[in-house]
């Protein structure tokens, strides 16, 4: 009997030196995530399931692009610009650095070829092109992203200084950007996962441009992949099920960032990590989230 009550007694201390050791987070579940911040959101109640480091400001690189596509077809919308328009591409929008397509000086496209350009490859010099299309230079462009983020509810943390996300510190901007383009996009994951609600939610054709395998620029001859490598039609190792967009970034200080999404059985989750050290991590750590999402939390 003694002996029974020895090792219940050894039992019970272990299971108190384990409950101390972990961590509150880790005893309802939610998983550890290895980037530098990272927000799972239900869309349809707007719950935020997970918060981790949400409202630090990083440098989102291609991620902030989500802004420009949403200014894009807001435009369409609008009637100030139609898909079938042809753009011209400046002197500077042929010489950003970075993910982009090698575009000429002076060769025209349409707004719909750069745009799902831009949703699928994230390409530079694409970007660029559409916000002086738009809004006659990018300064101008710019103005309206950060009207944009205010109307929408984005905290000041955020701060968009041009379309690309593109920092200065790296030179991609190239040699031919206005002085005026200075500073560096900033963003949370909060707020990131907010803007893409807020294009999800009024523009819902965004899924069936961002989910695209490949996009192709006939006159050039191009075929571009998609970034995304979660996509559920792609396959491979990363491959998730249900999953169906959204836009990767990277910037060589702040890493390598994803903002997805994902929809089973009705339920759609929209996913943010922003700053893990690898490609391949981004998409790990979504996992990660989108299994916790999916699988009841409360």
């Amino acid at each position: 009997m003694k002996k029974w009550w020895k090792r219940a007694g050894m039992l019970l201390a272990l299971l108190l030196i384990i409950y101390l050791g972990v961590k509150p987070d880790m005893l309802v579940g939610k998983p550890g995530i290895k980037a530098e911040s990272a927000v799972l959101m239900d869309m349809n109640s707007e719950q935020i399931l997970m918060d981790f480091n949400g409202s630090e400001e990083i440098a989102p690189a291609g991620v902030s692009k989500l802004m420009t596509e949403l200014l894009v077809m807001e435009a369409v919308i609008n009637g100030d610009i139609g898909w079938n328009d042809l753009v011209n591409v400046s002197l500077y929008a042929s010489s950003v650095g970075g993910s982009q397509l090698t575009l000429k000086q002076g060769e025209q496209f349409t707004v719909q070829e750069l745009f799902e350009i831009v949703a699928v490859y994230s390409a530079n010099d694409a970007t660029v092109a559409l916000a002086e299309h738009i809004s006659g230079t990018e300064q101008k462009f710019v103005q309206q992203m950060n009207q944009k983020a205010t109307q929408i509810g984005l905290s000041d943390n955020t701060q968009f200084t041009n379309s690309t996300g593109l920092s200065v510190s790296e030179k991609l901007l190239g040699p031919h950007r206005p002085m005026d383009i200075q500073g560096q996009t900033l963003m949370t994951a909060i707020d990131a996962c907010k803007l893409a609600r807020y294009l999800l939610n009024n523009h819902p054709e965004i899924l069936r441009i961002s989910s695209q395998m490949q996009v192709s620029m006939h006159q050039k001859g191009m075929y571009m992949s998609n970034t995304n490598w979660m996509l559920s039609s792609i396959g491979g190792p990363y491959a998730y099920d249900g999953n169906d967009g959204l836009k990767t970034g990277y910037d060589e200080d702040s890493g390598y960032h994803f903002v997805g999404t994902a929809e089973r059985d009705g339920k759609r989750l929209i996913s943010v990590v922003f700053g893990t050290d690898t490609r391949e991590g981004r998409f790990v750590e979504t996992r990660k989230l989108f299994n916790y999402g999916f699988s009841g939390s409360k």
